[in-house]
């Protein structure tokens, strides 16, 4: 069973899902919630409810103090059901990138010993299910412009120079 909570942050109303196994989603508002819920019950054949478990209530704490400037990293435990094969690759990858900083799309794409595969690495944070979790925010084009972020630019802007000013404030 798939259960769900929202919760404001600065860059709007967010959504997660978690299974039993971890969280499995987190949604923009402008995504639509109704459709992310009914969607991601639908792939993975499971009823959806709103409801308050520890997982999601761990994960709401752990993004409210991110937001916060208190915390740099999460740890929560994920159920990466909604990606596989190259995706699944690359998302991993982006949980390893530090608070503050960036890669390019085509650092990411060599960071997965497929160094031309750029544009296959943009699809896989375009289609990240974990925003945040696994940091797509962080990923920008090489000429050092934002590119495209399923929050929208500002949101992704907003992040960035979030993250730039803690980090350079905690020298």
């Amino acid at each position: 069973m798939l259960s769900w909570a929202t919760m404001d942050s600065p860059i709007g109303a967010l959504l997660l899902i978690a299974s039993d196994r971890g969280l499995v989603r987190i949604a923009f508002e402008q995504e639509g919630f109704e459709s992310v819920r009914l969607r991601v019950a639908q792939v993975l054949d499971e009823e959806i409810h709103e409801d308050a478990t520890a997982l999601l209530d761990l994960a709401k704490r752990q993004l409210t103090e991110y937001f916060a400037g208190e915390r740099q990293s999460f740890d929560l435990p994920l159920d990466r059901c909604l990606s596989s094969g190259f995706f699944a690759e690359v998302q991993a990858i982006l949980s390893t990138i530090p608070f503050g900083e960036t890669m390019s799309y085509s650092q990411l794409a060599a960071a997965t010993g497929h160094p031309k595969a750029h544009r296959a690495a943009a699809n896989a944070c375009a289609a990240n299910p974990l925003p945040f979790i696994q940091a797509c925010h962080r990923i920008t084009r090489s000429d050092g412009t934002f590119g495209g972020y399923r929050g929208g630019v500002e949101a992704k802007r907003f992040l960035l120079d979030f993250e730039r000013q803690r980090a350079s404030s905690a020298l």
